[in-house]
């Protein structure tokens, strides 16, 4: 789970795919925290992408990094954790603006069941299973 948590560091913003019906939504992610073995995300409660995941959990993300791709398809499992919202806001600050520690707003999620996929133009496909 380290590998997939540095490959989403690389990446810097990584995009989120959910589905809300028979139709794809995808927006931009920046946070990515690594916990007990749990590669964690970030969303908040009032997001239509927290709405869309708990309706169907099956997610995939997308990103790139060093002339890479990055695709990961995974089941999205809300989990709560305060050690980890302490750990996302103390990482990215930025968090800050709209979030606190005890507001009940942040919403955590990890990745199980999951494959990652890596590639290039030059170099084959590397698969990694979770």
């Amino acid at each position: 789970m380290k590998e997939i948590h540095d490959l989403l560091r690389k990446c810097k913003v990584y995009y989120l795919a959910t589905v809300e019906g028979d139709q794809p939504r995808v927006r931009p992610y920046n946070t990515v925290e690594l916990y007990e073995g749990r590669v964690y995300l970030q969303t908040a409660r009032f997001k239509t992408s927290s709405a869309q995941m708990k309706q169907n959990p099956k997610i995939e993300i997308a990103g790139m990094f060093e002339q890479k791709w990055v695709r990961i398809t995974a089941e999205a499992v809300f989990d709560y954790n305060p050690v980890v919202v302490k750990r996302m806001l103390e990482h990215y600050p930025l968090l800050q603006k709209k979030y606190s520690e005890d507001d009940g707003v942040m919403e955590l999620f990890y990745l199980k069941n999951g494959t990652v996929q890596i590639g290039s133009l030059n170099q084959p496909v590397q698969t990694i299973y979770f």
